[in-house]
C-alpha cells in the first residue's frame, strides 16, 4: 500500500454448509496466512447459519482465500454493504468478569435458565467449564463466555483461571 493510500476494503458473503462455519473460517484464515492473501477480516455473525463474511481488498482476493476450502459453497455475486451487517457485529469484550466458583445462569443453548457453578476458565478459547447445580451427578459442560451470566460470586479472592 502506498503511503497516504486508504485501505479500500470490500465485504463478500461466502455461502457454507450449515454448522460448518467455524471450520470454513479456520481454513480461510490458514489460507490467508500461508499465501499472503489480502483479506482483512473473516466474520461469522452470531445466530446466522450457512454464511460468513470476508473483508478483502478485492473479489479475487476473497475468492483466493475460499478456493478449495471444504464446506465453502461459493461467494455471492453482489458485495455486501457494511451497513447491512453492522447490526450483526458486536464489539469484542476482552475483559471478562467471570471467576472460578461463580454461580451463573446459562442464557443460551439446551441448558438455558439452568443454574451452574464455574469450575474452570479458558481465556484463550473464551470458554468456561461449568457443572449444573441441580443435576443429580455433576457433569462438566463447556460453554462460551457469552452463554452464561454470573448471578452470584462465591469467593472474594481475585480471578483464577486455567490457561
Amino acid at each position: 500500500m502506498e503511503e497516504g493510500e486508504e485501505k479500500n476494503s470490500h465485504i463478500f458473503a461466502l455461502r457454507t454448509t450449515a454448522n460448518r462455519e467455524d471450520q470454513v473460517m479456520d481454513f480461510i484464515t490458514s489460507n490467508v496466512t500461508k499465501k499472503g492473501i489480502e483479506v482483512y477480516s473473516v466474520i461469522r455473525p452470531h445466530g446466522m447459519r450457512s454464511y460468513i463474511f470476508i473483508e478483502a481488498s478485492k473479489r479475487s482476493e476473497a475468492e483466493a482465500a475460499a478456493f478449495n476450502v471444504p464446506y465453502a459453497r461459493g461467494i455471492l455475486k453482489n458485495e455486501v454493504a457494511y451497513q447491512e451487517i453492522e447490526h450483526m457485529l458486536e464489539q469484542v469484550k476482552r475483559e471478562v468478569n467471570i471467576r472460578k466458583n461463580d454461580i451463573a445462569e446459562i442464557i443460551s443453548g439446551p441448558f438455558k435458565r439452568e443454574k451452574c457453578k464455574v469450575t474452570r476458565i479458558d481465556k484463550s478459547k473464551e470458554e468456561v467449564i461449568v457443572e449444573l447445580l441441580e443435576a443429580a451427578v455433576p457433569i462438566p459442560i463447556t460453554l462460551k463466555f457469552d452463554s452464561i451470566k454470573v448471578i452470584r460470586r462465591d469467593s472474594d479472592d481475585g480471578p483464577e483461571e486455567d490457561d
